[in-house]
């Protein structure tokens, strides 16, 4: 799993995420796509055998992506008072969209009722991201016709099959998109810009002992 989640950044395929063996070993590719490999010994045998394969290593004190040199991202863990907080506000607004981030920069979409709160919270992966915005629109049309001159919005929107997708878009994409959406029964345009983004609540999953780990 590790491999393949190196390989997939590698590729540019969208997922980022950094790999931790505790505080002995870690792998973080990047936005260059030069890969990152930290260990608490020296590693001269992996060293020699990165060389014999046509690369060229170079020893680095840390990685520029170390978590410990990155600004602070969230801290509150969606904890007990977390999802009580949500499901009274399921009590108000009937319905949230919940974005669930497993690694950085994919995710998965969930239409959050109280019916169906439970049941979603089972099958959120571990230490996931939990965004949560205010519901889909189900006037497609009003959210296309409402989507800014310029700059860049994520487009999330639902087929009639109830599968949740998003697509990034600017105002160059607009004519593609209200094709691409033309099916969808509900919408809501997001912000790119992380400024500009005002979710009702954002928490990341502590681990089963309740300790917030994931870093996000």
């Amino acid at each position: 799993m590790a491999l393949e989640l190196v390989r997939i950044m590698l590729r540019g395929q969208g997922a980022w995420c950094g790999l931790e063996a505790g505080n002995s070993f870690a792998v973080d590719v990047g936005w260059d796509l030069y890969v990152y490999v930290g260990s608490d010994r020296p590693c001269p045998d992996a060293v020699a055998r990165t060389r014999e394969l046509g690369l060229f290593p170079e020893p680095v004190t840390a990685s520029p992506h170390a978590a410990d040199l990155q600004e602070p991202g969230v801290t509150e863990a969606a904890d007990a008072d977390f999802w009580t907080r949500l499901r009274s506000m399921l009590a108000s607004e009937r319905t949230v969209l919940l974005e669930e981030n497993h690694v950085r920069n994919a995710a998965r979409w969930h239409r959050l009722t109280e019916a169906n709160l439970d049941a979603v919270r089972a099958g959120l992966t571990p230490r996931a991201l939990l965004t949560v915005w205010p519901d889909l629109n189900p006037d497609v049309d009003a959210v296309l016709a409402a989507l800014p001159e310029d700059g860049s919005v994520e487009f999330v929107r639902e087929a009639q099959d109830g599968t949740i997708a998003h697509v990034l878009a600017d105002s160059a994409d607009y004519q593609e998109l209200a094709f691409l959406v033309a099916d969808a029964t509900a919408a809501r345009a997001l912000s790119a810009y992380v400024d500009e983004r005002h979710p009702l609540a954002c928490a990341a999953l502590p681990d089963s002992d309740g300790v917030l780990r994931a870093r996000w």
